[in-house]
């Protein structure tokens, strides 16, 4: 997959090598073209000097033909347009915007706007979010410690009980979207093909709701 990063400080050149790292082309928007430095000599991504939510520099860093796209420059507004601009413009179907003002975030996140505060957002954490098709990150509570996510029902839980899936993550169910239309699970849902959840979840067991969302039910779990 392509993926375009918004700026090359301490946490976009770390996600830039990290996604090269693991087989992914990787095209990297800066406005300081010595900012490109921090990515080292043996990085072979695109280095694009201009502005994240310009136009021709977003065609330049291949944002057309990119699955997705982070923005992790230092400021909230050149995030948050130039996310606006890779999901409304380009179609690009996965976009996280780093937001250091947390209430401006939930604003955002209000608007439709894809956005996280900053809270400790690691690396790895972005790279979860920018390459998990099956769970994102919707909303995050002002003190940063609960977050709500959207995972979409994978093969091997489908025909499980939602009580299974909580027990196995630690989550929380809070809606469930089916046939686009939202409700309240109780303890007896079974899940379906195409169903979505919004799961409450704290950082300790973000990754664990990736990893159960992902490989599905263990042998021996009912």
């Amino acid at each position: 997959m392509h993926v375009v990063v918004m700026g090359c400080g301490r946490v976009g050149s770390a996600v830039a090598r990290r996604l090269e790292e693991v087989g992914h082309s990787v095209a990297v928007i800066d406005q300081d073209p010595a900012a490109f430095r921090r990515l080292g000599p043996d990085f072979g991504g695109r280095q694009v000097t201009g502005l994240g939510f310009d136009r021709q520099t977003l065609l330049d860093a291949g944002i057309d033909s990119a699955g997705a796209f982070a923005a992790v420059s230092s400021g909230d507004n050149s995030n948050i347009i130039s996310a606006r601009v890779a999901r409304e413009t380009f179609g690009v179907q996965h976009v996280v915007a780093r937001i250091y003002d947390s209430k401006r975030a939930e604003v955002y996140e209000r608007m439709g706007i894809p956005s996280v505060a900053t809270v400790p957002w690691t690396v790895n954490r972005l790279i979860r979010e920018l390459l998990s098709v099956k769970v994102s990150e919707l909303w995050r509570e002002p003190t940063g410690k609960v977050s709500l996510m959207r995972v979409t029902v994978t093969e091997g839980w489908v025909g499980r009980r939602l009580a299974e899936l909580e027990a196995a993550t630690a989550a929380r169910a809070a809606w469930l979207v089916r046939f686009g239309e939202s409700q309240l699970p109780t303890a007896t849902t079974v899940l379906q093909d195409g169903d979505q959840l919004v799961l409450a979840v704290t950082d300790e067991i973000t990754g664990r709701v990736h990893d159960v969302v992902e490989r599905g039910p263990r042998a021996g779990e009912h």
